[in-house]
């Protein structure tokens, strides 16, 4: 048994399983051929007819060699094992045995219907088919009624028994190959939502401190025209450059972080904010969901980028509520906590988004992402409606 969240090594997957079904084919081949040299020289009552005990024991010797083959070669295993005695019968008479005959051909049946590939098991069923023609067209000792039923009903069963574990082990192999490529195909889009979404917030954020830094640009440029002339003036300016600087260097932390790709900003554009709230909520009520918006607490401002962040996950939120709720109405509540903002946003609708999954859905992938950008936490709750709630914490002064 492995450890929980070792990864297990190579020889633990692919040597060590190897070796042990070699150790084992190689003891089976080892027991029969016991079996059978037993059968001949004690002898046994299951040995039947007259021939040369040395010969049938070299013989089975031979077959029982090669049995221990079985699994990497299938095929040429069988048709060495079924067809080895039928020629040597008709060079030389041999002993009939069960043991040293029988048993050895039912196991190579059984083994090229189990573990032969392509149209294998069925060149194993011909070959076991001839073998068995032969025996009961020139072998006197196995013509009765009885051994015809016998050794065919074995013969049938071995196949039979080993085609069904081959057609399960395929089956199974599929599915988990399935299984596999569905959670490759389903990590492939997480991460392309993530890097996406990463993009996109890293964007925003860069048009947030590239307004910052503008004005900054612009109260320097006027207090140095006025430098000597308006002291106030340069005063208020610089308190002006010295608040900016710091919320633009805040969200310079949040921008380095970021991977983002070279492409167009864009025209430039105020973004959203808390205060737009409203104007969202009116816009969700267009198309007949009955929205409310309750504001609990302070309200106060907050950091440009934060306040992006929360007007996105709110705007995404009740997206989502429009295009898979099935709703008829929306809670929104915003709530201004002492070292917090907390987004609640709660609709009637039908639960877990109908044809997703919120584990893969990329809103929720998003908005997950805005909140832990700012070191917060998303949380989904889902039963009689379903509940976005997001609480972000706002930085100390």
């Amino acid at each position: 048994m492995t450890a929980v969240g070792r990864v297990p090594a190579y020889r633990e997957l692919v040597l060590e399983p190897a070796l042990t079904r070699r150790l084992f084919d190689g003891a089976l081949a080892m027991i029969v051929a016991a079996l059978g040299v037993a059968e001949i020289w004690l002898p046994l009552p299951s040995v039947m007819g007259s021939g040369s005990k040395v010969a049938s024991t070299l013989v089975v010797v031979l077959v029982c060699v090669v049995l221990a083959f079985r699994r990497r070669w299938p095929l040429p295993v069988a048709c060495i094992v079924l067809f080895t005695w039928p020629v040597v019968f008709t060079i030389e008479p041999l002993l009939v045995l069960f043991w040293g005959q029988f048993a050895p051909m039912a196991v190579a049946v059984f083994s090229v219907a189990r573990h032969g590939r392509g149209r294998e098991p069925a060149y194993g069923a011909v070959a076991g088919v001839t073998t068995l023609l032969f025996f009961d067209l020139n072998v006197e000792v196995l013509q009765d009624a009885g051994e015809i039923f016998f050794h065919w009903m074995v013969f049938t069963i071995a196949w039979s028994f080993g085609w069904g574990l081959h057609v399960m082990e395929r089956r199974a192999k599929d599915s988990l190959q399935r299984a596999i490529d569905v959670e490759v195909t389903s990590a492939e889009r997480t991460m392309a939502a993530l890097v996406e979404e990463r993009t996109r917030i890293a964007r925003e954020l860069h048009d947030v401190v590239a307004h910052s830094v503008s004005v900054m640009v612009v109260q320097a440029g006027a207090a140095e025209q006025v430098v000597n002339e308006d002291p106030e003036f340069v005063r208020a300016a610089l308190h002006t450059i010295r608040t900016t600087g710091a919320g633009a260097l805040s969200e310079m932390r949040h921008v380095v972080a970021m991977l983002r790709e070279n492409d167009e900003t864009g025209e430039l554009t105020p973004q959203p904010g808390i205060a737009s709230l409203s104007g969202l909520v009116a816009d969700a009520r267009v198309g007949g969901l009955d929205v409310s918006l309750v504001v609990e607490g302070d309200s106060r401002p907050l950091p440009v980028g934060l306040d992006l962040a929360a007007y996105r996950i709110v705007q995404e939120a009740l997206t989502n509520v429009r295009r898979h709720a099935e709703a008829t109405s929306a809670a929104v509540v915003l709530r201004y906590g002492e070292n917090d903002v907390e987004l609640e946003v709660r609709d009637d609708g039908n639960g877990v988004p109908s044809g997703s999954s919120p584990v893969v859905g990329h809103g929720l992938i998003g908005m997950r992402e805005r909140a832990t950008l700012y070191g917060g936490r998303l949380e989904t709750v889902s039963g009689n409606g379903f509940m976005v709630r997001a609480v972000l914490p706002l930085a100390p002064a």
